[in-house]
């Protein structure tokens, strides 16, 4: 029998129901979602971990750290909301430090989880 994950994963939604980060996963090519993929679940089965796989943000945000083919680097910014991990935002990182915008838009988007 399959282990149960210790934080389920779900994504976050907007208010007409689309999932932003589910959206931005299908974007990508095969590869880079199995990469994605196994990195949120080694976190969803692991919880808690930390680097090099999972690193805090502060305010309550944690970051999903994969690296994907070409030296790219991709983050899932997530929080963990009624025992659920929640995917706020994905991205591909492009500077040393996490960009502000990206930050900003998964607190805003960690505050509507309550709504």
């Amino acid at each position: 029998m399959a282990k149960p994950p210790v934080i389920p994963v779900r994504f976050y939604d907007l208010p007409g129901g689309s999932e932003p980060v589910r959206d931005w996963l299908k974007e990508m090519d095969r590869d880079d979602r199995r990469v994605i993929g196994e990195d949120i679940s080694v976190v969803e089965f692991g919880w808690p971990i930390g680097m090099p796989t999972c690193r805090p943000l502060g305010d309550g945000l944690w970051e999903v750290r994969s690296n994907l083919s070409g030296g790219r680097i991709a983050r899932v910014i997530f929080a963990i909301n009624a025992g659920r991990m929640v995917l706020l935002h994905g991205f591909i990182k492009t500077t040393q430090k996490t960009p502000k915008a990206d930050l900003e838009l998964a607190r805003k988007r960690k505050k509507d989880l309550n709504r």
